[in-house]
């Protein structure tokens, strides 16, 4: 048995849709499917009773259910990374998983490639799904109004960063915990919490995502 396999549980009403992706990985030897469920047949108890490193959530039917799936996997069981996979690949769907705090968010376009480097980014904690929101603006927009109107935020106010909060900024908007943060700046995870609660409170930014957004929108950060 290969302790190092990355587990994978996936959710789905379409039987078709959750054979295809087994079918798809199912020769990739650092990956495995550990269960799968509609959202009707126990799919909490099995993801509760399993502890995955990654749920795949099909979020095309029934959307409501499959979001709420997501938020609470994110809530309650916050070491599993989510992958919300749809049909419609929009800027309300993206909205939504990033609402869910979702970790990826996937079209069921995409290539058999493409999910299994996600598979793996989110494993590591990674956040693939800040690409998608960076190069959609409508989207940044609407999460951006999102945290103003549930801090009560009339206006924003931006205080300079330091160089290196700039830095840890950086890592933030690709993704990177805190943990990860202080390895590439070699440092404590201590200080890297420290700087962030600097950032946090420079910015007005209730939140990580908040920040990173406020600062595009400033023009103080860039993605290259």
């Amino acid at each position: 048995m290969n302790t190092n396999k990355i587990r994978v549980f996936i959710v789905s009403q379409q039987v078709l849709f959750r054979q295809g992706v087994e079918l798809a990985v199912s020769s990739i030897e650092d990956i495995e499917i550990v269960g799968t469920a509609d959202y009707h047949n126990g799919a909490t108890d099995k993801i509760d009773s399993i502890m995955p490193d990654v749920a795949i959530i099909d979020v095309d039917f029934p959307t409501d259910d499959s979001l709420a799936l997501a938020r609470r996997i994110k809530r309650q069981l916050p070491s599993i990374g989510t992958i919300v996979i749809t049909s419609a690949f929009n800027d309300e769907q993206l909205f939504q998983a990033l609402k869910a705090q979702a970790s990826a968010f996937l079209s069921k376009d995409t290539t058999k490639e493409k999910l299994i480097d996600t598979i793996r980014c989110v494993a590591r904690h990674e956040y693939p799904i800040n690409e998608s929101l960076f190069t959609r603006p409508n989207v940044a927009d609407k999460v951006l109004q999102q945290f103003q109107e549930l801090s009560l935020q009339s206006e924003t106010v931006i205080s300079p960063l330091t160089r290196r909060e700039m830095e840890v900024l950086d890592y933030i908007a690709q993704g990177y915990l805190n943990k990860q943060i202080a390895a590439e700046l070699e440092v404590s995870e201590q200080t890297i919490k420290n700087h962030v609660t600097s950032i946090l409170r420079k910015l007005n930014a209730n939140a990580r995502t908040e920040a990173v957004v406020l600062a595009l929108k400033q023009g103080i950060l860039t993605l290259d």
